[in-house]
This record gives C-alpha cells, structure tokens and sequence, in this order.
C-alpha cells in the first residue's frame, strides 16, 4: 500500500505526463492522444515504483526492460522518460518533427535514451519481449524483468498468441506483460471489431499468471506488479482496465482520438481540465 504522500506525488506526475501527451500531439499536429493517455497512471507507477534501471545509465546492463509493444502511444513513453531524466524536457516538443528522435513510433536507430526497440508494428512487440525474457532466465542466467505493454486492439493479433504460448512454455517468470485494456481502437469498439473477451481467462489458457486491475487506481497497480514480480514458474499478464483518453473529458472514451492530435481550442480546453494554466501550452511548466 502506497503511503498518502507517494499517491499524491504519483498523482500530480500522471497529471504533468499527461499535460505533457497533451502539448506534444498538439504541437506536432499529429499522434495517438487517447491510448497515450490511458497508459499514463501505468508507466508512471512502473517506472517510478519498480522499475529497474539507471537513467544516467540508459545502457546500464543489468536494466529491466520495457517494451511498448503499442508503440502509437509513445507520447506517454517519451514524457516518462523526460520525467525520469533520460534527455531533456524540451525535446518533447520535437514529437513527429523532422530529424527528431522523437518520431510517431519508438525508433531505437534515432539514439533516444530509454528506447529499447523500434515498435509499432502491431502484434510483434511481446514476440520481442519473449526472446528478451528467453535469453536472459535461460542464456545468461540473470535476474532482469521484461515488461511489454501491450493494447487491447493489439491482442486481435495471431502472433501475440504465438508469443504467449512460448512463454507459458517456457516458464517465463521474468516477463510481466500489462494489456491495456481500454475496450477501444482506431475502427471502434474492439468486441465490435474481433472480440477479445476474456482476455485474462485466455492468457490463462497459455500458462500465464493473469491479474485484473483498475488501470487507473495507483495503489491497485503498485500492488499487481509487486504480486507478478513474485509469481515463480510462469509469466504474468495484467489486464489494466483503463479509459481512452482518461483524463480529457471531450477525449474520454471516444474513438476518434486515437490518432487524432487536438487543435489549439481544445488543447487549451484539455490543459484547463488538467488543472494547468493555459499559457502553458505555449512555455514549460517547470
């Protein structure tokens, strides 16, 4: 259980990560605003509470591994690492733009610090993960996570399952993969595209460990990835119960945010309901 001072911390960070997801979509006039805000309480959580790593030392090798498998979303993943201190909080607003690192999926040839592997090709990001987890319980004998955030729509993929049936298999007890599980993608609802239900009870059918957590409640994530860091024998698969564009009212819920960058009227609308003086569309807010 998170103390009252940790929760209120981790809450006004989500908050800030979310501004941040906010003013990079707007500025580059482009991206996935929605998705990107769902995960914000999930990557906050995971990399300021548990996730293994140095960000003075992106390559330090003894690193837990994060793979964002749902790569349109990382607008979320750049302004956690901003947070966190891997590269500077400027260059957030590069999003999209020519010669950034920052490009409209996560590209490992750009020398972001904190990218682990270019993703966004749907379905082949827990593939990634499951080699990373395989080589390092079963090769190099280290005790190093991997943790694949995976969305909802994603799953609809074949080789997602494929990739889940090597792991129960192997016993991957190194990889935690968190699905979030928002019920949305780009063409609607995803029990209106191809039904994923019940996601927990088919990882379950492929050996993992599923646990079904609020995707929003801090103290509930916290307690789900501490409880799969000790589950021993196989992997563990958290399905985060999430709201597309949590946060935003006008974005909550909604489809067509997916990939649809807000324009000024509305990106000021978005800040205010934040809590975040508009000007600071226009100049940091540090």
């Amino acid at each position: 259980m998170l103390d009252d001072n940790t929760i209120k911390d981790l809450k006004n960070l989500a908050r800030r990560i979310r501004f941040d997801i906010i003013k990079m979509t707007y500025m580059a006039g482009s991206g996935h605003p929605g998705g990107s805000l769902s995960i914000a309480d999930i990557l906050t959580v995971l990399y300021f509470k548990h996730l293994r790593h140095k960000p003075d030392q992106p390559n330090w090798v003894d690193r837990d591994r994060v793979i964002l498998s749902k790569g349109h979303a990382c607008p979320a993943l750049y302004a956690l690492l901003a947070e966190s201190g891997y590269y500077p909080r400027d260059e957030m607003w590069t999003l999209r733009k020519l010669g950034s690192r920052l490009q409209g999926h996560p590209a490992l040839d750009k020398g972001l610090p904190g990218i682990e592997v270019s993703t966004g090709s749907l379905g082949q990001g827990l593939s990634i993960a499951v080699g990373m987890a395989i080589a390092f319980k079963h090769l190099d004998l280290v005790e190093r996570n991997i943790y694949a955030i995976l969305g909802d729509g994603e799953i609809q993929e074949g080789q997602v399952w494929e990739a889940a049936m090597s792991a129960g298999h192997y016993h991957l007890d190194n990889l935690i993969a968190i699905v979030d599980n928002n019920d949305l993608q780009i063409d609607g609802f995803v029990c209106d595209v191809m039904n994923i239900h019940p996601i927990a009870d088919k990882f379950s059918a492929f050996n993992w460990y599923p646990i079904v957590v609020d995707g929003h409640d801090l103290n509930a994530l916290d307690d789900a990835l501490q409880k799969a860091k000790k589950v021993k024998g196989m992997p563990v698969a958290i399905i985060a119960k999430t709201i597309k564009g949590k946060g935003v009212s006008f974005m909550e819920n909604e489809a067509e945010w997916h990939g649809k960058a807000p324009n000024k009227e509305l990106a000021l609308k978005a800040v205010a309901e934040l809590g975040f003086n508009p000007q600071a569309l226009d100049e940091d807010i540090r």
